[in-house]
């Protein structure tokens, strides 16, 4: 049996009790669903993102990173580059970046996806509560066009 190449891993994290921060979970279930019988797209999502991710990283072809911002206007959905950060700064294990992850895969396995990008919502509220706040659930349809485009283009 041959292993299939992961073309396109999504990395979601955010905490399903925090309101707004439950959006990137609530995103990965949903392409989870939507590419369950496609095998090149892998989902990873957890509460946080931690540094034994760097293997699975290092192994695919390209990384969606998914999480709610609180420095973005609440319901804003938007893609943006990431690159790794220039220089590892320890491994802090309360929390690792979308740059820090890949630094971690290229110092530790020599090898970086050839695209990388994030997919981040605004934040609206991220209080004790299982619910998103109206500008992030007015948000959701669009964040789904983005992801279903960004994973069609990244596995074509």
């Amino acid at each position: 049996m041959t292993e299939t190449t992961v073309r396109c891993l999504i990395l979601a994290c955010g905490n399903t009790l925090r309101s707004d921060d439950g959006v990137g979970p609530w995103l990965a279930e949903w392409a989870e669903e939507k590419y369950r019988e496609d095998p090149t797209v892998r989902v990873i999502s957890r509460q946080q993102w931690t540094p034994d991710l760097a293997e699975d990283i290092a192994g695919a072809e390209s990384v969606l990173f998914i999480d709610c911002s609180i420095e973005s206007a609440p319901g804003c959905a938007r893609l943006i580059d990431i690159e790794p950060s220039v220089q590892a700064q320890g491994l802090a294990t309360h929390h690792q970046g979308a740059p820090e992850l890949l630094a971690l895969a290229r110092d530790l396995y020599d090898s970086l996806p050839m695209k990388v990008a994030l997919l981040s919502i605004g934040a609206g509220s991220t209080e004790l509560g299982e619910q998103f706040s109206e500008p992030v659930l007015d948000a959701i349809p669009h964040a789904c066009g983005l992801l279903e485009s960004t994973i069609l283009e990244w596995t074509r």
